[in-house]
């Protein structure tokens, strides 16, 4: 398939194709294209976001299958190569003769590229190593002032993953203040939410450049990309005070008071049809992961709620009606909350 051609294809499964450059198009045209004509048939939609606890499993399935097909020793081997580099060459022969990129994608409607990075997440030995001592955080801070951001080099210095020297640097590279938000803070928070989204919409989807800049108002966003996600390490930049985990937790709050547009939020009455109605949403998905249920939609469906009050509404409910609920399933809770729940607050009503 020509490149043009494959760009218009792949488009109808992923909206935003247009800023993926050739020579990955080229790959996903050879990997995912026919995967996902497939999942269509099926009527299986792509997915993006995070991965259930189902996918999750069929990823260990697959790597499982291909270990055993290739007789390669572990997970850690295919992954992460370089780390041995007497096997490097028998590896890549094996990973190429046997189509490791289709076989560890097998069955999980994503692109090929999130599945494999899912993979090395999960396979990579570095990354479940617990708490940085106070040792391994003045390392830290030594590497980062030898090498700068070079991530890739600090991880095999300090055998942990990339993603776990990057985060942990941003937490510890200056002064964090841990106490209770000031007004001072939350406005810098929010002004750095406002700048990275201002930066990530394209002109075409706003309908006045000038009406955005000018507006005062809240929320100045369309509601859906205010939940997208956000580079939350350039937010902690522009905060100063505190470090991105921070910033995201508090940003999630703000969501839930700043878009009800200064309503109150549903009480009395109208808070117990509200539980029913997201008891018997939840239901009907049939969903077996939180991850897998659309909270915006379900958000509109039960009353045009931020979708952060509503996921707030449903934990409320499990920890205070599910005995055990740390011990079930996405599934089991909704179930119970159907079966046993469900009937006591109708009564209610």
């Amino acid at each position: 398939t020509d490149l043009d051609t494959a760009r218009q294809e792949l488009e109808e499964f992923i909206p935003h194709v247009k800023n993926i450059s050739d020579s990955s198009i080229k790959k996903m045209a050879g990997r995912d294209l026919t995967r996902f004509k497939e999942f269509k048939k099926q009527g299986i939609a792509v997915k993006f976001g995070r991965f259930t606890q189902k996918e999750n499993k069929q990823i260990q399935k697959n790597i499982e299958e291909f270990l055993s097909l290739t007789g390669i020793d572990s997970a850690e081997k295919l992954f992460f190569t370089s780390r041995y580099p007497e096997d490097k060459d028998t590896i890549h022969r094996l990973k190429t003769e046997h189509h490791f990129c289709e076989k560890i994608s097998e069955g999980i409607p994503r692109p090929w590229r999130l599945i494999y990075y899912r993979a090395r997440k999960m396979f990579d030995p570095n990354n479940y190593k617990g708490r940085y001592s106070m040792e391994e955080k003045e390392k830290l801070k030594k590497y980062q002032a030898l090498h700068g951001n070079d991530w890739k080099k600090i991880s095999e210095l300090m055998s942990r993953s990339n993603l776990s020297v990057a985060m942990k640097y941003s937490e510890i590279k200056s002064a964090i203040n841990y106490g209770a938000w000031t007004k001072e803070e939350t406005q810098r928070l929010m002004n750095a939410v406002k700048e990275v989204l201002r930066k990530k919409l394209k002109p075409e989807n706003l309908s006045s450049r000038f009406s955005l800049e000018e507006s005062n108002t809240d929320p100045w966003i369309d509601r859906e990309q205010l939940y997208q996600a956000l580079p939350w390490t350039e937010i902690e930049t522009k905060v100063g005070s505190r470090y991105w985990r921070q910033c995201k937790q508090k940003w999630n709050s703000i969501l839930t008071s700043k878009l009800t547009r200064g309503q109150q939020l549903c009480r009395g009455i109208d808070r117990l049809q509200t539980k029913i109605n997201l008891i018997k949403r939840l239901y009907e998905t049939k969903a077996e992961d939180a991850n897998e249920v659309n909270w915006d939609e379900l958000s509109n469906a039960i009353g045009d709620f931020p979708r952060a009050y509503v996921q707030s509404e449903f934990y409320k409910l499990k920890v205070s009606s599910v005995p055990l609920w740390k011990r079930k399933t996405f599934s089991e809770i909704i179930d119970y909350l159907y079966e046993k729940k469900l009937p006591e607050l109708e009564e209610k009503l």
